[in-house]
C-alpha cells in the first residue's frame, strides 16, 4: 500500500443548519440546530483515508488551544497519523450556515497565519517517506511548495470552488500533477479542464455536486459518472474531500479512472449521512460492498 502524505487544513468548525438561508433583513430565528466539529481538507481527507485502510500522514497548523486540542483528540481517536505546530494565532475556526439542500455558508471567523514557523525539517522528512503528496489550497501551505521537488513525487491538489484565472491558486497549480476542483464557480468547465490539462497535468476531475464529476485523462479520454442521490442528506460538509479520497483510494489500488470515479461518488454520498467529516460507518467492507451495489450488473 502506497503512503500519502496530505499537507494542510485542520479547523473547529460551528456548524448551524436551517430550513432555508435567512434573509437579508434584522430578524430572529428561534430553531437553530447547532453541534460542532472538526473540519477542513485535510482533516477530511486523512479521516476517510484512515477508514479505507490507505496509510496516511497529515500535518497541519493548529493553535495550543481548547479547539486546538479538541482537534488533536479527535484525530487520535481515529487513529489519524497526525504531525503539526502551534500557530500563535490560534486555532483557525469557521461558522457553516447549512441549509436544507446541503448548501453552505461558510465564515472565517478566526484564519490561520500566512506563515506560521514551520518544522521544515520534519515536513521534509515526511515527504521523502510518502509515495504520494496532497497539497491543500491553505494559504500557509505555499510556504512548503519549495520543499515538494526533494521527493520527485506526484503531487495531488485539490482547488475546490475554483475561479478561472485566480491568482492564488497559480502556486497549487504549478506545483501539481493530479487536480480537483468543483464546477460552481466555472463558466465552462471543460474548457477550464482543458486549459489545466495544457499546462502538462496527468489527470483533470471535476465535481458537480449532486450532478456527479467528469475527468479528462492525459489521453484526452472524457470521462462522466453520475451522483450517487439515495443517501439521507443529513450534512454536506465534507463531502468533495470524502470523493477526493475515495477516488484516490481506488486509484492507488490499481483501478481505472472510471472505476475510480465511482468508489468516490460512493465515499461522497455516505459523508452526507453524518454530522462528522466522514461517516463513521465507513470503511471498505462497506466500501466495496456499495460498488456491488451499485455498479455491478
Amino acid at each position: 500500500m502506497k503512503n500519502v502524505f496530505i499537507i494542510g487544513g485542520t479547523t473547529f468548525d460551528h456548524i448551524v443548519t436551517l430550513n432555508e438561508f435567512p434573509q437579508p433583513v434584522p430578524q430572529t430565528i428561534h430553531h437553530a440546530p447547532f453541534y460542532e466539529a472538526t473540519g477542513s481538507t485535510g482533516a477530511g481527507k486523512a479521516l476517510c483515508l484512515e477508514k479505507l485502510g490507505v496509510s496516511n500522514v497529515l500535518y497541519s497548523v493548529l493553535g495550543d488551544d481548547e479547539y486546538g486540542k479538541r482537534i488533536i483528540n479527535h484525530l487520535a481517536s481515529e487513529n489519524v497519523n497526525f504531525v503539526f505546530d502551534f500557530d500563535p494565532k490560534g486555532t483557525e475556526r469557521h461558522i457553516n450556515i447549512m441549509n436544507a439542500n446541503g448548501e453552505r455558508i461558510s465564515m472565517f471567523i478566526t484564519q490561520s497565519s500566512g506563515k506560521p514557523d514551520i518544522s521544515f525539517e520534519k515536513v521534509e522528512q515526511e515527504v521523502k517517506n510518502a509515495d504520494i503528496i496532497v497539497l491543500n489550497i491553505i494559504s500557509y501551505c505555499k510556504e512548503i511548495i519549495p520543499v515538494l521537488p526533494v521527493g520527485h513525487k506526484p503531487v495531488w491538489t485539490d482547488l475546490h470552488d475554483y475561479t478561472d484565472g485566480n491568482e492564488y491558486h497559480e502556486p497549487f497549480i504549478e506545483a501539481s500533477d493530479y487536480i480537483f476542483l468543483s464546477s460552481d464557480n466555472l463558466d465552462d468547465y471543460q474548457k477550464t479542464m482543458i486549459n489545466l490539462m495544457e499546462r502538462g497535468k496527468e489527470l483533470v476531475v471535476c465535481t458537480h455536486g449532486k450532478k456527479g464529476a467528469t475527468a479528462l485523462t492525459k489521453n484526452s479520454e472524457w470521462i462522466t459518472e453520475k451522483a450517487l442521490t439515495d443517501f439521507e442528506l443529513v450534512d454536506s460538509n465534507g463531502a468533495g474531500d470524502n470523493f477526493f479520497s475515495g477516488f484516490l483510494y481506488a486509484f492507488i489500488n490499481g483501478m481505472s479512472v472510471r472505476e475510480s470515479m465511482r468508489y468516490g461518488a460512493i465515499c461522497g454520498a455516505e459523508c452526507i449521512t453524518s454530522k462528522q467529516l466522514v461517516s463513521d460507518r465507513l470503511n471498505q467492507e462497506l466500501l466495496e460492498s456499495l460498488y456491488r451495489k451499485y455498479y455491478t450488473v
